[in-house]
């Protein structure tokens, strides 16, 4: 067992720790679950649906700020509002970080001080000097990424000439050349289109004030670049392509550039969402509007007023100790959520046709995503059939949701049969036919794997593929168990890749979620769902790792920086959700009345809250490994939940058993 702590940490008092070694855990669990399923009933929408706040980082709150600035709209109601809660998020080094806890982060910090000097915050204040001062020690303004100095651009505080090239033309490479779009993971793809255009316009809004303050030497705040690299590198063969593309943005032909821009302009709008967004997602949002503004579409045209109006409902307001603050999501999570606290809620034992849930499985259903998306330039002979995680998505569903709200709606007993056979048949026929080559599923696209993308000089900042991961893989896997296709030559394959993928440590890497821990939640239920027995010895080293790894407050916790720190691999504070996935990996690995099971509910029912939550202040999402990371706020319900459910009343397979 490990005793790692940290700040925020839920760690249960010796009040509450004795209270519970007092009090027998299966009583304690029941307890525990009771007090869960009435908070979660109590959150559900009118209209079915769940969702919680998706909390990121401030560099979303300051890009809004930075866009209304440039498009001439920004008010001072939203701009107070934005400032409070990024100050809120403010280091006490004077940093800002893109995970709690967490270190520094230098582009981070760079935007956060332009938003707070768009407020009015003076560079002399305290906790302004205190940040540039940092930034300058890091190497200043020339040392942030590619996407923080494109903003500054923008107002004239980096020049174009010295960020890398994305001419529009690329929108003409067919989808078997090597960077055509389609290269590109989903999330990036909506993001690169639109800042070609950018690109190719190059504006300059001249900012209402000087950045001298954030640039090591600001005399000199264009450093030479160092020596270039080898071109017998692939580092060396990209600076040599960017190179020449700056030289072809003197010589590029007018009317291919002209015509490449129409036709970038109408890839974007062909992609808007119904509620005026793109993807669901704003950072792209962001950037099609700039791009769409760029190509002379005025604010009140139809298409970028209902794109502005998208963004507003990004964001989410709530009360501060000095006055009411305004963080803005990445994106809104309602399919996910709803089907993850559908799952949870029957785990908890709720009846399968109880109001809530049937509630929940006609919103699940009304949201099917039915239309052909850009998944289908791999697949073009699929039919669709699939869900999104947001509210309006019908462009890119993702394996993962589609998997999770098949297994939710398969665990109702909904009046209409016969609905929800169709569309979960729409989707398992999916859900095969987006398996990848090498047997396992990505989110989004099947074998969206070059590794081209990754080496651009652009793309210094997250993930911009779509590779198969672990734990989506597990989902599908288990959801055609659980539909009768554990035998089906694909769930085969995939099981097969699932046991090939696991670390030597026993555990497995965990793409869209922190980290390890989140992977071996999700894979050990999907194999032993699948057939494998709880006695292999893939299953018993996860088993052995999560033994290993538990803190001894009976908790479990990893920190983000297992993405880069192998040391943090399965270490970090405890928290709800973390032990709530530990717990369904030991759950289904039969280990129900072994120490580490009863440890992790009696650390639960400890550290629950009165009205049945529990406050987790720790990132356990993963948007980009390390570069990107999200707290879902439901997630200390649902997963929790989840392991008190099957703790209490067995899993979905030896429910079905008996």
């Amino acid at each position: 067992m490990t005793t790692t702590a940290g700040p925020g940490s839920s760690a249960p008092t010796a009040g509450s720790l004795a209270h519970i070694h007092g009090t027998p855990v299966r009583e304690a669990a029941a307890t525990a679950a009771s007090r869960a399923v009435e908070h979660l009933l109590a959150r559900q929408h009118a209209e079915g649906w769940w969702k919680g706040d998706l909390e990121t980082n401030v560099t979303m709150d300051a890009e809004d700020l930075l866009l209304r600035e440039f498009l001439g709209i920004r008010d001072r109601a939203t701009t107070e509002r934005s400032a409070r809660w990024i100050r809120s998020r403010q280091r006490a080094d004077g940093t800002w970080a893109t995970f709690h806890a967490g270190p520094g982060d230098l582009s981070t910090t760079v935007e956060a001080y332009v938003a707070l000097r768009l407020a009015g915050d003076a560079p002399d204040a305290p906790h302004m000097s205190s940040a540039s001062d940092w930034v300058r020690a890091q190497g200043g303004i020339a040392a942030t990424r590619v996407f923080t100095r494109i903003w500054l651009a923008l107002f004239g505080w980096w020049r174009w000439e010295d960020l890398p090239e994305l001419p529009p033309e690329m929108i003409y490479l067919p989808r078997w050349f090597p960077l055509n779009i389609y290269d590109f993971g989903s999330w990036a793809r909506q993001t690169i289109v639109p800042l070609t255009v950018v690109s190719a316009h190059r504006p300059v809004r001249p900012g209402p004030f000087a950045l001298d303050e954030l640039h090591s030497d600001p005399a000199d705040p264009y450093p030479a670049p160092g020596r270039s690299p080898s071109g017998l590198t692939w580092d060396g063969v990209f600076h040599r392509i960017d190179r020449a593309l700056h030289a072809y943005r003197d010589v590029a032909v007018r009317p291919l550039r002209r015509a490449a821009l129409r036709a970038a302009g109408r890839w974007i709008v062909e992609r808007q969402e119904n509620d005026g967004c793109w993807g669901g997602i704003q950072p792209p949002a962001v950037y099609s509007v700039i791009a769409l503004h760029l190509l002379g579409y005025d604010l009140d045209h139809p298409v970028l007023s209902a794109g502005l109006d998208s963004l507003d409902r990004f964001a989410v307001l709530r009360d501060g100790p000095d006055g009411s603050v305004r963080m803005v999501e990445a994106c809104q999570s309602p399919v996910w959520d709803t089907c993850l606290a559908t799952l949870a809620l029957a785990d908890a034992g709720l009846p399968a046709d109880h109001p809530a849930l049937l509630k929940a499985a006609d919103w699940m259903l009304g949201e099917e995503v039915t239309r052909r998306g850009d998944w289908a330039v791999r697949r073009p002979r699929l039919a669709p059939g699939g869900w999104a995680f947001e509210f309006h998505n019908e462009t890119y569903p993702d394996l993962d949701d589609t998997a999770e709200v098949v297994l939710a709606l398969r665990r109702l007993r909904h009046p209409d049969p016969a609905r929800v056979d169709a569309a979960v048949s729409r989707a398992v026929r999916w859900c095969l036919g987006m398996q990848s080559r090498d047997g396992s599923w990505g989110a989004f696209d099947a074998d969206n794997t070059s590794s081209l993308p990754g080496r651009l000089p652009f793309c210094d900042f997250g993930e911009v593929i779509d590779p198969p991961s672990a734990d989506v893989t597990a989902h599908v896997v288990e959801m055609l168990a659980a539909e009768g296709h554990a035998g089906h030559p694909a769930t085969r394959r995939a099981v097969r890749r699932l046991l090939a993928e696991q670390e030597a440590s026993g555990s497995w890497f965990g793409r869209w979620g922190v980290n390890h821990l989140y992977g071996t939640g999700a894979v050990v239920p999907a194999l032993t769902a699948a057939g494998i027995p709880q006695e292999h010895p893939a299953v018993r080293r996860a088993v052995d790792w999560l033994e290993t790894v538990q803190n001894e407050d009976g908790g479990w916790g990893e920190d983000l920086r297992s993405y880069r720190g192998p040391e943090w691999v399965g270490r970090g504070a405890s928290t709800a959700s973390q032990t709530g996935w530990a717990l369904l990996a030991l759950l289904a690995a039969g280990e129900r009345d072994s120490e580490a099971v009863r440890g992790g509910v009696r650390w639960l029912a400890a550290t629950q809250n009165e009205d049945g939550s529990w406050d987790e202040p720790y990132f356990t999402g993963t948007g980009f490994p390390w570069d990107f990371s999200i707290n879902y706020h439901l997630y200390r319900q649902v997963f929790p939940l989840n392991a008190l459910g099957r703790y209490l009343h067995g899993t979905p397979e030896s429910r079905t058993a008996a």
